[in-house]
Formats: C-alpha cells, structure tokens, sequence
C-alpha cells in the first residue's frame, strides 16, 4: 500500500477543504427536535353519545352537492349560482392560481439556464493596429449555467412553495364551502322569515276581525270605548311587527344575491311555503373531521411548507457549486464578427461559501424555526376549532330537537285558550283582555315554534360547515393525515403540485 505522504504541497489543499468541513460539521450541529404531532384529539364527540340512537340519518351526501339532502331545487338553483358568481372563491381561485405559477417560478431555478447575448464594448487597447488607441469589441453569443442541488437548497425551496399552492387549493375549497353554507343559511333563514310573515298575516286578520265585532258592540252600547282602542293598539303593533319581517326579509334577499353574485337591484326572490326537507347529519368520527375540513388540510400544508423552509434555511451553510459555459464570437470589425476565427468559449465552475457574515445565515434558520413554530400552533388552534363547532353544533341540536318538542305542546295549548277565550268573548263570557292575552300568547308561541325550527335548520348547515362538508368515505380536502413533523436539514416529502 502506498502510504501518501504529508508534504508541504498538499497542505495548501488541505485549508481549502476546511470552510467545507466546518460547514459541514455547523450543519449537522442544525436543531433535529421532533415536533410531537397533534395530541389530545378525542375518540368521539361528546354529544353524538348524548344524541338519539334511533335517529333516521340522511343518505350518503358527497362533500360537493351536500346541500341537495335537504331536497329543496330553489336551494340548488342559488347554490350553483353561487359557485359561478361569488366573488369571494373567485378571488380564492385567484390566490390559488398565483400560488401555483410561484411554485413553477421556484421550480425553474432547478433548471438549466439558457441565454442569448449581444454587446458592443469600446475601450483602450482593443484595436489591433495602433496601441492604446480606444477600440470597439463586438460580442455575440450564448451563455448556460445550472446550480447543482447537492444540499437540497433548491429542492427544499420548490417543495415549500408546491406545499404553498396545496394549501391555496385547501383554502379554495374551505371558501366555496363557506358560501354553500352562507348560502344555505340565508335561504333557510328567509324561508323562515316568509313562514313568520304568513303567521303574522293571520294575526293581523284576526284582529282586525275582532276589532269589527269590537266597534260593532261598542256602537250597540255593549262596550265602551277603551275596549275598542285596546283592540286598536293590538292590531297596530301586530303590523308593526309585521313590517318589520318585511325589512329582514328584504335584507336577507339583498345578502343572497351579494352571496349569488348578482346585483340586489335586479336580485329576486318570490316568496314561497316552508317545505324544506331537515336531514339527520352523522357526525362521524373526529379523524375523519379531520381528513374533510380543508381549513384543517390548509394548516398542515402550511406547516410542512414551513418545514420545508427551515430546511432551506438550513442549507446556508453549506457551499453553492455553479457550472457555467459560454460560446459565441468576438472580433473589432462587424464583418469578421461571425467568422471562424472570432469565435470564444468558456467554461467554469464556481464553489462560494461565505465564513464570516456576521450571523446573517443562523438569524434566517431562527427566523424559518419561529414560523415553523407559528404555523404548529395555527394548525393546533384549528383543530381545536374544528372540534369544538362540532361539539357545538351536535349540542344544539340535540337541545333544539328537545325544546322543539315542548314547544309544539305549548302552541296546541295557546291554540286551544285562544279558541276558547274567542268563544267565550263572543258569547260575553269572558272579558276582552282575557281573548287579547289569549292571542298574544299564541302568537308568541307560534313565532317562538317558528324560531326554534329556524335554528334547527341553521345548526344542521353549521354542523355540516364543521365536519367538513358531505358525509360518506371520500374527504372533501384531498389531503394525508399530518406526518409527525421534524425540524431538520431534510424537508417532509408532501404531495406533488398538479
């Protein structure tokens, strides 16, 4: 075995590899702390223990046309209307687009270089016949460099940015849920509103009813006069109220055609009988809320791209390695620009590594490791989010179904006293502030029966809002389970952009 021999001439060789040595060693020295994954998440929700075994569940609902289970084509119509009109997922598609064409910007640094050149350059000495004499060189040619990516610096970046771009298409689909569920919402609340308005028509009627047969025993002598203004004042406040859900009617019409992307000048909505179907929704499992809800999957691309990043960051202090060639032709005189004999070529390789920067390169690893850290705790807060609308739409649910049971019981007793109080008053058994009382309280009932039922319909879009969209198998965010993530010089390997 030849033994190599430590002479002087090797020493210089010997320096020059140190920066890269202590680069490397620096780098392996680089924060690896495992970020624990989420923890703590439970099993199964609270209140679907709590909820009715034997409840009939709506059928299998895909996450993109989870709205047709309540079996309402008017809903449809402004749904899909939506979809192709709100301003706000287009701007999201915008995002998502400019997301995507960044991520191709970053991508292209992983390619090879090519470009074309052409200069004149007049200076002393460039002539050939009269020294110091000022001259003009003319150049034409092309130039090729590539980076080799041998730390990962420019792979680790494109990953960041293709994680980016999932994590707008996340949030393309969280913000075309959130519309279906604005819009969802804002019918069901107007259908509530028309049922209301037709109640209190009714009312309105009735009073007016009893205000004639008021006024026509006032004049015969039977009543006084303050019997008739009691009555007077009834109906008066009756149509005020009656006004009033006229106004929130507009105003929900007006916010509809906001969501649908038309203009509320030309936006309308013709009134029409409550006949919306109520579905049972399955709450599913808390993973499973996990895989659909696209808030959630845009956190954690966002998390993994921070990864990515601190990563990148990491790569600083290893050293840049850079080939470059050029070719083309150089000469004086135009006409021998283009001759064989005015051709040049270069090749290179270039190696930079700074070693003193005045802590420039461990500020961006400390920089990239607290987004990093900002990013973990987003994706917390969403999850625990994400829970606890569940839980609160579960448990409204649940209350609801019971307060509207009690309800219905109070409405057919105010019906029943006010049937009686009316019979009683035409017959002059009972006096006129007995029917008033009487018709005011089931008027409260009936509009509080109507509320109870409203919210009812309100929790079951919120309750689909917060699982995620459909229930079924598929998730509605095409998105793995969050890996646990490492803080480290390797970046997570995430899904490829399309």
């Amino acid at each position: 075995m030849t033994r190599l021999s430590s002479s002087p001439a090797r020493r210089p060789l010997r320096a020059a590899w140190l920066p890269l040595v202590a680069a490397l060693v620096l780098a392996g020295c680089a924060s690896t702390a495992v970020v624990p994954p989420m923890t703590g998440a439970p099993t199964q929700f609270k209140e679907a223990a709590a909820s009715k075994a034997n409840a009939v569940q709506a059928p299998v609902q895909p996450a993109g046309d989870w709205w047709r289970a309540f079996n309402d084509p008017v809903l449809d119509g402004l749904v899909e209307r939506a979809a192709a009109q709100n301003t706000s997922i287009q701007q999201a598609a915008a995002r998502l687009a400019e997301a995507r064409a960044l991520a191709r910007t970053v991508d292209a640094d992983r390619s090879v270089q090519v470009g074309l050149g052409a200069g004149a350059n007049r200076a002393a000495g460039i002539d050939r016949t009269t020294t110091g004499r000022p001259g003009t060189l003319l150049t034409a040619g092309s130039s090729v460099s590539y980076e080799l990516d041998v730390f990962g610096r420019l792979s680790g970046a494109s990953q960041a940015a293709a994680l980016d771009a999932q994590s707008r298409e996340a949030l393309l689909q969280s913000a075309k849920l959130l519309v279906q569920a604005e819009v969802a919402q804002g019918y069901l609340q107007l259908r509530a509103t028309d049922a209301e308005r037709v109640l209190m028509r009714e009312t309105v009627a009735a009073y007016r009813d009893t205000l004639t047969l008021t006024e026509r025993r006032q004049r015969a002598g039977d009543l006084a006069e303050l019997d008739v203004a009691r009555v007077q004042t009834e109906l008066a406040s009756t149509e005020s109220d009656a006004l009033a859900l006229d106004r929130q009617r507009a105003l929900l019409e007006h916010a509809l055609a906001v969501l649908t992307g038309d203009a509320a000048s030309s936006f309308s909505l013709e009134p029409g009988e409550w006949t919306t179907a109520l579905p049972t929704i399955p709450a599913g499992l808390p993973s499973t809320v996990l895989e659909r809800r696209p808030d959630v999957a845009a956190a954690q691309r966002t998390v993994m791209a921070a990864q990515a990043r601190v990563g990148v960051a990491q790569t600083a202090w290893f050293p840049t390695i850079s080939l470059t060639g050029a070719g083309g032709y150089a000469s004086p005189d135009l006409g021998d620009l283009f001759k064989w004999s005015a051709r040049s070529w270069g090749i290179g390789a270039l190696l930079s590594l700074p070693l003193l920067d005045g802590g420039r390169r461990e500020a961006g690893v400390q920089s990239a490791s607290a987004q990093l850290d900002g990013a973990l705790a987003s994706y917390r807060s969403d999850v625990l989010t994400a829970f606890r609308e569940v839980e609160d739409q579960l448990s409204s649910l649940r209350l609801l179904d019971e307060q509207a049971t009690v309800q219905a019981r109070a409405v057919t007793s105010a019906r029943r006293a006010t049937a009686l109080s009316d019979s009683r008053y035409r017959n002059g058994m009972v006096s006129q502030l007995d029917l008033l009382d009487a018709r005011r309280s089931e008027l409260r009932n009936r509009r509080q029966a109507l509320q109870v039922k409203s919210a009812q319909y309100q929790a079951t879009v919120g309750l689909i809002r917060a699982i995620g969209g459909g229930w079924g198998d598929a998730p509605l965010a095409a998105a793995e389970p969050a890996p646990a993530l490492r803080v480290g010089a390797a970046a997570p390997t995430g899904k490829a952009l399309e």
